[in-house]
């Protein structure tokens, strides 16, 4: 026989989770001040250096963010770390190579 099914239950449920889903962004929305309002709110002084080193934070951030440096360095790095790798690799091998080769000859085998 099959179970009866709350209705009530998952109705409380869906609405609460829309009522989440919905209400938290829009709360944000309602009480995070806009960029405007914030500075209206700055003392006179700090408003006048904000404007005046604005132009300048965002071609430094354009520059940053277009640019692509931050990646392109770390890209960078990542290769030549792997060049260094394989590099000590291949001098451990060499180094390997030439014990075991001196070792050959103070053994009299070649």
């Amino acid at each position: 026989m099959p179970s009866p099914r709350n209705w009530g239950l998952w109705t409380k449920v869906i609405v609460a989770g829309i009522a989440v889903s919905v209400g938290g962004p829009a709360l944000t929305y309602w009480v995070v001040p806009t960029e405007e309002e914030l500075r209206s709110r700055y003392n006179p002084d700090l408003l006048r250096k904000s404007i005046e080193g604005r132009a300048e934070r965002e071609a430094e951030f354009n520059e940053m963010a277009v640019g692509g440096a931050v990646w392109t360095v770390i890209k960078e790095e990542e290769e030549n770390q792997k060049r260094q790798e394989a590099k000590s690799t291949r001098d451990l091998a060499r180094e390997a190579e030439a014990r075991r080769e001196e070792m050959r000859k103070e053994a009299g085998l070649k």
